[in-house]
């Protein structure tokens, strides 16, 4: 075989790879795709510096990892806000057009699988990444690249993020799991966790054998000159993505709530698990002026698809006592299949509404689940009764380590801040994503270290030695030195994660950043006056705190200490046109809109992302629409990006 005749077979190959995995239309038997497959095969081992890059393969597998690494994206992977009935639609809607204007939307399917950044450089594909915490995921470039309808290349120069859901289909999930009973081992629960765990496989060649599917819904980093996202998404699918079976774009409530109710009519004739729809604003110019809360963007929203009802019945109440100490009871349930996912048990919240919902041991229930929603249960079905149901009584004394408990009502707390309960859950809480991120210091891990008196809260992490893991269950010397290391990596964190991460009831990362700026290390003896003075932080979250440190005044400090935060300085913007004004920008600058929002903040204005009366400054480039109209309506004084830049 010539090198001309081998890239005209490579091409053949991929034709009908794509026909079979993205077109759901094969042009070609198994068997001539296999025989031509091994004649590539021949020829790539006979010359392996001929090999092309996006070559069929190259989607086998065969690398095998001890562990996978950790990647930043480019660019953050947002997570989105969830919205559950039409009157929730119409608020979202407002909000929207309150700040922007009429606009059109983009709507299609939620599928519900593993999120997943694929990264292109030069038009090759050269790095995947889990969702992870938005920021920061798990690189599983070698698992991906075995997926068929990933593109190895593509018709495009620059850097770009293509994101998307890996899932499964509904048939392949049950021949997946006929293959795993058969060899003895537990089935996936439903398609999102058997593509989760697909993922997650050491041996990239296991992952090719799970018929995952990648579908696109979004974008990252690029620099497609496109106006509108649905106009983008439609360059991603011309080069050989799957595109969704169905989107629409709508203008009205009517036409989102019609597109919705087609999607739930379609819910068991599409091949993918669907949770929702997403409704997304399509103009790329509204979307960068509606921008992002601290969690989700203020463009899109997923409309969540009815909840998942089933009845079963309740065998008894436990008990859980968090980092706070607050008791939760959690009934355990008859074992119920809810939409692809075996529930056992149901938050119940409280002690209060097991009082209003008259629930008893014994009775049949109605459970709800929708999506990732914590199962719960809506009703009790009182007329079912036999007699043999038990009653439910307020506990006295805390399930863990027996001490008093308060009752203070609506909430019952056990006091002891020994109580190992609340030393694992503050850990726990301690040590997650967002808070310090200790990498390989899990829940279970956490619960052995306690139950084996090595910590007894969270600063004795700080204090662990080699000599005190060894020996321990599942403690080798290199999970031993990666704990080790991850601990010793949170010294120097800035205030704000650590504040953050040390559970104070109501103080979660916006009001720990405010804190910290605040009254850096002197936070520990700050006054009521002083914090309820912050923009933000009302009198429960001001009461909370002081209370907090009053009771772990000494323990702050010592944690202090150890750590080492670092203190971010408030800075005193210089005197300038833009202090303490109020700014809106709109249209398209020199640069983008996060640039020139900096910048001004760094003068001390705040950037908002609304026109009123109140508005000092509106601030525009090219193509700007109705703000820069509302602001003229208003007398607001207007400025272009050069004129802004001439007075700073």
């Amino acid at each position: 075989m010539t090198k001309e005749q081998y890239l005209t077979k490579i091409e053949t190959l991929k034709k009908w790879a794509h026909a079979y995995y993205v077109d759901d239309n094969p042009i070609a038997t198994d068997e001539e795709y296999d025989k031509l497959y091994h004649e590539v095969l021949d020829y790539e081992t006979a010359h392996p510096d001929e090999v092309v890059e996006d070559s069929p393969t190259k989607r086998v597998g065969g690398v095998v990892r001890d562990e996978f690494s950790k990647a930043k994206h480019i660019k953050r992977m947002w997570s989105m806000e969830d919205v559950f009935t039409t009157e929730e639609v119409q608020e979202w809607l407002d909000r929207v057009e309150k700040n922007v204007g009429k606009c059109d939307y983009f709507c299609e399917p939620k599928f519900d699988g593993a999120s997943m950044n694929l990264l292109y450089a030069g038009g090759k594909f050269v790095r995947a990444i889990t969702r992870g915490d938005g920021v920061i995921g798990e690189e599983v470039t070698d698992n991906v690249r075995t997926i068929r309808s990933v593109p190895l290349t593509i018709d495009y120069d620059g850097l770009i993020e293509i994101r998307g859901e890996v899932v499964i289909r509904k048939d392949d999930f049950e021949i997946i799991n006929k293959e795993r009973i058969d060899e003895g081992e537990a089935p996936f629960a439903n398609p999102r966790n058997a593509a989760a765990g697909s993922l997650r496989q050491l041996d990239s060649s296991v992952t090719a054998k799970r018929r995952l599917v990648f579908y696109p819904w979004g974008l990252g980093e690029n620099s497609l000159t496109q106006s509108r996202l649905s106009e983008k998404m439609d360059f991603v699918y011309n080069q050989g993505f799957l595109k969704p079976p169905y989107s629409k774009e709508c203008n009205t409530i009517e036409e989102i709530e019609e597109f919705y109710q087609f999607l739930i009519s379609k819910r068991d004739e599409i091949p993918m698990m669907m949770d929702g729809m997403v409704v997304k604003v399509d103009d790329v110019h509204l979307q960068e002026d509606l921008g992002y809360t601290v969690k989700v963007p203020k463009w899109m929203c997923a409309y969540k698809f009815p909840a998942v009802e089933k009845v079963t019945k309740v065998n008894d109440i436990t008990i859980q006592v968090g980092r706070t100490g607050v008791l939760t009871p959690v009934a355990e349930v008859e074992p119920v299949d809810l939409d692809g996912a075996i529930i056992a048990r149901a938050t119940l919240h409280n002690f209060d509404e097991i009082e209003r919902k008259g629930l008893m041991i014994g009775d049949s229930v109605i459970l709800i689940r929708s999506g990732d929603v914590i199962p719960k249960i809506t009703k009790v079905l009182t007329d079912r009764r036999d007699g043999s149901e038990k009653p439910i009584s307020r506990p006295t004394e805390c399930p863990t380590c027996h001490s008093e408990v308060l009752d203070e009502g609506t909430l019952i707390k056990c006091q002891n801040l020994d109580c190992p309960d609340r030393v694992v859950n503050s850990i726990i809480h301690f040590a997650k994503k967002g808070c310090m991120n200790i990498d390989g210091l899990g829940s279970k891990i956490v619960e052995i270290l306690v139950k084996e008196e090595k910590i007894t809260d969270i600063l004795g992490l700080y204090y662990l030695k080699s000599e005190d893991l060894e020996g321990m269950e599942g403690f080798k010397e290199k999970r031993i030195n990666k704990l080790l290391d991850a601990i010793a990596d949170t010294k120097g964190v800035p205030l704000h994660r650590l504040i953050s991460a040390m559970g104070i009831e109501h103080i979660g990362e916006v009001a720990g950043k405010s804190l910290a700026l605040e009254f850096g290390l002197g936070i520990v003896d700050a006054t009521f006056e002083e914090v309820v003075a912050i923009d933000g932080i009302g009198e429960e979250m001001a009461n909370s705190l002081l209370e907090f440190m009053r009771v772990n005044h000494d323990f702050v400090l010592k944690l202090f200490d150890e750590v080492q935060p670092t203190v971010e300085e408030k800075v005193e913007a210089e005197e300038n046109p833009f202090k303490d004004k109020t700014v809106v920008l709109t249209g398209s600058m020199s640069v983008s809109r996060g640039v020139v929002k900096e910048m001004l903040e760094k003068l001390g204005a705040k950037v908002s992302g609304s026109v009123s009366k109140k508005t000092d400054y509106v601030i525009y480039g090219e193509d700007a629409g109705s703000k820069l109209t509302k602001a003229e309506s208003l007398g607001v004084a207007t400025l272009t990006e050069d004129e802004m830049r001439g007075i700073v």
